[in-house]
């Protein structure tokens, strides 16, 4: 059984209906009704964070709560497109109100500007959906136990330089439908039409609904795989190189409070190299995994990355919230040098 968002204002009225018709065509009214009834918080509007908030809001949810405590600074207007460049010093979840509520006047914007690691827990419970963007791994695992508790959808994701993530925990139990075309059957035995008309086939003209269920595990237990065991260390050749990048890279953002900066791009490589061995030591494996100039693509936030990344991360979010298609499992990468992203499940089997 599909579980249905229950509100009085989930729904949609003729003038949303005429907004979001193609939508309405693609996915069905029940999902968009799904949509028009949840409420999601983004944490973080960098270059990512608006990308995703701009994906979010043009899809129509019900209400997208902005939240970041940090300044407008030169470099975060680069990749951040809903900051006007003349706001420089004020605070980027406010800066980005104007232009994210612009998008879509029928989803209510909010920004919140305060830090949110001094959110209680209650605040999260008020949401649908949590999109953790530039936050540390201590608090993304705080969230994450915290919200699926609650039935609530949780999502990280981050972009480096030319590498960017998404992480999704859709709970123990994920329901949804997948569209699927219409298997016709093949004809009773005493038909004289000959074997092929005895053979199944595809009718491309009719699709059919079908329900499915998904298991998600927590973002504590996709970071805390046990490389030393026969069978995850067979799969190394397959794994992507980028799953112990992020590893490097949230290990940097705890112990310095920051991302890698080009001002100290020196000084940041020597330490992310340190991290790079340490980290892949405590786990069992060899530092050539990541070559050395791994360093040399990790800086920054990319605009076309950040486009690539917040497409999918915001697309997952809809997919979750509107219970329609198969949701990626759990770990999507994106590496901007080659051009390519690839999805991958971590943690128990």
């Amino acid at each position: 059984m599909i579980d249905m968002i229950e509100k009085e204002d989930s729904i949609i009225s003729e003038e949303e209906a005429a907004q979001y018709d193609r939508q309405i065509r693609l996915w069905g009214l029940d999902a968009q009704k799904r949509l028009r009834g949840s409420r999601v918080l983004l944490v973080g509007l960098r270059g990512l964070g608006a990308e995703v908030a701009k994906n979010l809001i043009l899809a129509g949810v019900k209400g997208l709560t902005m939240l970041d405590h940090e300044l407008v600074t030169e470099e975060s207007c680069r990749a951040q497109f809903l900051i006007p460049v003349s706001n420089q010093g004020q605070n980027r979840a406010q800066a980005s109100l104007v232009r994210a509520q612009y998008l879509n006047p029928m989803v209510e914007v909010k920004a919140d500007t305060d830090r949110v690691e001094t959110k209680p827990d209650e605040f999260f419970l008020q949401f649908e959906a949590v999109c953790l963007t530039g936050c540390s791994r201590d608090l993304m695992v705080r969230v994450d136990q915290l919200c699926v508790q609650h039935n609530i959808k949780v999502f990280c994701g981050d972009v480096f330089g030319y590498h960017g993530y998404m992480f999704s925990d859709l709970g123990q139990e994920h329901n949804y439908v997948e569209e699927k075309p219409k298997v016709v059957k093949p004809k009773t035995e005493d038909s004289n039409d000959g074997p092929e008309a005895k053979k199944t086939k595809i009718d491309p003209n009719e699709t059919t609904m079908i329900k499915k269920t998904a298991c998600f595990c927590s973002l504590k237990l996709a970071l805390e795989v046990d490389w030393t065991n026969e069978k995850a260390k067979s799969s190394l050749k397959h794994t992507p190189v980028d799953y112990f990048l992020l590893h490097v890279l949230l290990k940097f953002r705890t112990d310095k409070g920051r991302d890698p900066h080009p001002e100290s791009f020196e000084a940041d490589a020597m330490l992310l190299r340190q991290i790079r061995d340490d980290v892949l030591e405590a786990m069992g494996l060899s530092s050539e995994l990541l070559p050395h100039d791994f360093v040399s693509y990790c800086f920054s936030e990319m605009a076309p990355v950040c486009a690539v990344v917040g497409g999918v991360l915001g697309q997952e979010v809809v997919k979750a919230l509107s219970q329609r298609d198969t949701p990626h499992k759990n770990f999507f990468f994106f590496d901007g040098m080659k051009g390519s992203g690839v999805v991958d499940y971590f943690g128990p089997k």
